[in-house]
């Protein structure tokens, strides 16, 4: 049942451990969630967590292995022996097992799939190894209940049975022909108010949402949040019915998905943690640092071609609106940008590039107005640092900015998009650099055709 893991609790475990209290350690734990125990682990000493792995029973450590973050899980398994690990992958579905011994070294993989007792298990891992992990081969589970089109009502219902002892959940029943091909799914109600001797074929629901092996995860994670489904079957090439996918693996992939995509957003080009090594992260962070530093160097060129401006006694305090033009150009791009990398995600952006560019106009334009009336209104207010040709310069220029911010925030996005590149890339440093150099540009342009330099 779930606990709250408390700091008190943790130091119970460890002082339990430390004791060799083994009863009063499986007494604590007895009635404890294995995704709780894997928090526990996470939080105490590696050789305190391989004690308490080789302690407590396969069938509730498997799961607990399964649920660890892929740093601990690596430390633990490299303390176990091939025997070991192959008693905790004997307990686990084929999914997961297989998720685990793909992080083995070769040698290791090849010892631990010689050490499980299932022959039939084992047959069914080394065939989800073969997959790409980022595939729906390589999610999905070949646990699953399916039963044959030419079963009666009653030759069913006894094949199920048999089947759902080896499955976890039963999602669906799905329906095959003799050569295994998908035809279908059963409705349990249906089935319960069937005659016992009616053909299968006569009661399966011939429309059923699949997906083929080759299958991009993040597809597949699409789908199902679409139709709301909470597993979906695989299929070969041929249609052959190959396993299913649940909802507990998609829901993995929208997190790491999103993860990713944060992390591009932010400029960081590898997939990294806050516990990496300092050179992981700055390998990571520094690519887009460089392209920010040419940008701001790019900027100061800018600059120095308007110097008259900025010399002159009247206007010298255009330069002291910079950063506010850099900074609503770069926040009204990665505004715009944010949500059309949103819906290319979810699949939502439709229409054509024209349209939304429109739509991406139209409502900078209301919000530059604004903002520029505001800028106004403060000069009006405060004259002493701007006059009302200053505050007016200043004003449309920054419309004029954020239109601009706002087209690139949305082209550049659908255009990484058509060429199949992720356009979580466009976000954070690559859109703010762009459009901090476009909108100084923009700036002191306009400040010259208006203040007649």
């Amino acid at each position: 049942m779930p606990v709250e893991i408390t700091k008190q609790f943790i130091e119970d475990i460890q002082q339990l451990i430390g004791e060799k209290n083994n009863d009063s350690l499986l007494v604590l734990l007895e009635d404890v969630h294995y995704a709780d125990i894997a928090e526990v682990i996470e939080e105490i000493y590696i050789e305190e967590a391989i004690y308490l792995i080789r302690l407590l029973e396969s069938d509730v450590t498997s799961e607990v292995i399964a649920e660890l973050d892929e740093n601990v899980r690596e430390k633990i398994l490299r303390e176990l022996s091939s025997k070991e690990i192959a008693e905790e992958i004997d307990e686990l579905d084929t999914d997961d097992a297989a998720d685990i011994i793909s992080e083995l070294s070769e040698n290791q993989k090849e010892e631990v799939i010689s050490h499980l007792e299932d022959i039939e298990h084992a047959k069914e891992i080394v065939e989800l190894l073969r997959y790409d992990e980022n595939t729906a081969g390589g999610l999905m589970a070949k646990e699953l209940v399916k039963v044959n089109e030419n079963w009666n009502v009653l030759t069913c219902v006894k094949e199920m049975r048999s089947q759902a002892e080896e499955v976890t959940r039963v999602h669906s029943i799905y329906v095959v022909d003799d050569n295994n091909k998908l035809k279908g799914r059963l409705s349990l109600k249906d089935l319960l108010t069937t005659s016992t001797k009616t053909a299968i074929k006569d009661v399966l629901i011939k429309k059923v949402d699949a997906v083929n092996v080759q299958d991009k995860a993040e597809d597949v994670a699409r789908i199902m949040q679409k139709y709301d489904l909470e597993a979906i079957p695989v299929v070969d090439e041929i249609g052959h019915l190959v396993g299913r996918i649940t909802i507990d693996d998609i829901v993995d992939v929208i997190k790491e998905e999103a993860e990713k995509d944060y992390q591009m957003a932010a400029g960081l080009v590898d997939d990294v943690e806050a516990d990496d090594s300092i050179f992981e992260l700055t390998k990571a962070r520094l690519p887009w640092l460089v392209l920010g530093l040419f940008g701001g160097l790019g900027s100061v060129f800018i600059m120095e071609g308007y110097e008259d401006i900025m010399s002159d006694p009247r206007y010298g305090k255009l330069f002291f609106f910079t950063p506010l033009i850099a900074a609503m150009a770069g926040n009204v791009g990665v505004q715009s940008s944010a949500i059309v990398v949103q819906g290319l995600a979810n699949d939502i952006i439709k229409g054509s590039l024209l349209s939304r560019l429109f739509k991406e106009v139209s409502l900078s334009l209301i919000s530059g107005t604004v903002l520029g009336l505001l800028v106004m209104l403060f000069g009006l207010i405060m004259p002493s640092m701007m006059d009302t040709l200053l505050s007016f310069t200043v004003a449309i220029s920054m419309l004029c900015v954020i239109i601009v911010a706002a087209l690139i925030g949305t082209f550049v996005p659908i255009i990484l998009d058509k060429r199949g590149i992720d356009p979580a890339i466009a976000t954070g440093p690559f859109i703010t650099t762009s459009n901090d150099i476009f909108g100084i540009f923009l700036f002191f342009y306009i400040a010259k055709l208006i203040l007649g330099f």
